[in-house]
């Protein structure tokens, strides 16, 4: 492969690493005004922050089509460019952590949710069995809360 061409595919696949960092701190940005909207149960930013968080994962995930098709295109580059991306990989797991933190937090408002509606509806959700299908089936027990 020419020098000229060796040139050309790193430059390539620095600018790739350059926009996934980039995409990658917007990401982290974007996941830390979600775990705001989670503690603030602030429903509409939670939907926007949402939104963003697709459309940045997308935005990654075509990166790194490219990011691959060049690195296997030329080893050289792909070498050149090792350091940076350890370091977005430092930062790709940092996604990775907060994006868990953010679902952990999700799944406690839900099993709060869950216990308040088996309260309500007099249903003790966490008696309920298993079906075929995998789908949890409980006990449907009705029960009157008040009468007019």
């Amino acid at each position: 492969m020419s020098p000229n061409l060796q040139a050309e595919l790193g430059a390539a696949l620095r600018s790739v690493l350059d926009d996934m960092s980039a995409t990658t701190a917007q990401l982290i940005h974007v996941l830390d005004e979600e775990r705001e909207a989670l503690s603030g149960a602030d429903a509409k930013a939670l939907n926007r922050a949402g939104e963003a968080k697709q459309m940045l994962m997308r935005r990654l995930e075509q990166l790194d089509v490219e990011r691959l098709h060049l690195c296997s295109t030329s080893a050289e580059a792909a070498q050149q460019v090792d350091t940076q991306w350890r370091e977005l990989l430092k930062s790709l797991t940092q996604c990775r952590d907060k994006n868990q933190r953010n679902g952990a937090l999700v799944g406690q408002r839900l099993a709060q949710v869950r216990k308040a509606l088996a309260v309500l509806t007099g249903n003790d959700t966490l008696s309920g069995t298993y079906g075929q299908n995998g789908a949890l089936q409980d006990t449907h027990r009705s029960v009157q809360l008040a009468q007019v």
